[in-house]
């Protein structure tokens, strides 16, 4: 007997949150908290995976099926994150530095101390 492997959208934000949780806070989930960036990467995977939450044979044939073992299904969906992840941060770095350099405490020494 085969498995089907169906991704919903549901499913694809509950494995990003988790790949980013094994991120680093700065930037990363900093970054992904941002809710436009956050839709991007979901977006982005959505977009990686055929046939996203629809009949699956009807839709996609043979052509562009995912992995029916589960755990390969779940390591390929955990891959696309990961590859969206680095390639917002690659396209958006020049903003992202922008973003948080404009919001990071005052940084300048106190003149308190003479």
């Amino acid at each position: 007997m085969e498995t089907v492997v169906k991704f919903t959208l549901q499913s694809i934000v509950g494995e990003i949150q988790k790949v980013l949780d094994t991120y680093p806070y700065t930037p990363y989930q900093q970054v992904f908290a941002i809710p436009d960036l956050r839709q991007e990467l979901v977006d982005y995977v959505a977009s990686q995976i055929p046939c996203l939450d629809s009949d699956f044979d009807k839709a996609c044939g043979t052509k562009h099926k995912l992995p029916r073992n589960p755990l390969q299904a779940q390591l390929h969906l955990q891959s696309l994150i990961n590859q969206g992840i680095c390639s917002i941060m690659e396209q958006k770095s020049e903003w992202i530095s922008r973003l948080f350099n404009d919001i990071q405490p005052n940084c300048e020494p106190s003149h308190w101390f003479g």
